[in-house]
């Protein structure tokens, strides 16, 4: 099963944007508009006779091979990828491109209208309205403006084991329990009183 370009054209029919198709590479090339860059150019491609999707903006960040602050940049997409769902980065360590790209394999599935559209959307919000920001900010400073977040929190953290030692350990405990059980434990509803 999987996907072919034709399913793919026809998603990108419905959300009227143009593309090119570009066949022997198994992709189409689209665009898509940006508030902190160029237009964004996206591409969509099939590998494995469209058992696995790849929906990737090439060459997001240019001129990072040989920048003082590469790995601070580096640092900071790990540190974005570990935030967010889906958006992976790739670097090529040959010619410096960087590509943001979301994949995964289909193999006996359908790609549905509504998986592709929350990959285009997510990829576009993630790349344009979050990641490109910051790194851009990264680029001209060397600093990640997401680790200030972090040292607040950091900050907090220490504030509340001075002032409630032992916090921390019930913290930690009702986090893992919360991650093992994938939800927060239901809500209750409140006994009345037997008064």
């Amino acid at each position: 099963m999987g996907a072919t370009l034709q399913q793919i054209a026809e998603y990108l029919d419905e959300r009227g944007l143009p593309y090119r198709e570009q066949p022997q590479k198994a992709r189409l090339v689209t665009r898509a508009r940006s508030k902190h860059a160029a237009d964004l150019l996206i591409v969509i491609q099939l590998d494995e006779e469209g058992r696995f999707f790849k929906l990737f903006v090439p060459e997001v960040l240019a001129g990072v091979k040989d920048h003082p602050f590469k790995a601070a940049i580096l640092q900071t997409m790990l540190s974005i990828s570990w935030e967010t769902k889906m958006l992976q980065w790739e670097y090529d360590p040959l010619d410096g491109e960087i590509r943001a790209i979301i994949e995964f394999p289909l193999e006996d599935s359908v790609l549905t209208q509504r998986q592709f559209n929350r990959c285009f959307d997510g990829l576009i919000e993630i790349v344009d309205d979050w990641a490109m920001p910051r790194l851009l900010e990264v680029m001209m400073t060397g600093i990640d403006p997401g680790d200030e977040d972090l040292m607040i929190g950091e900050r907090l953290l220490l504030a509340i084991q001075e002032e409630a030692p032992g916090m921390l350990d019930l913290l930690e405990k009702a986090m893992e329990a919360r991650k093992r059980r994938g939800q927060f434990p239901p809500c209750r509803e409140p006994q009345a009183d037997s008064d």
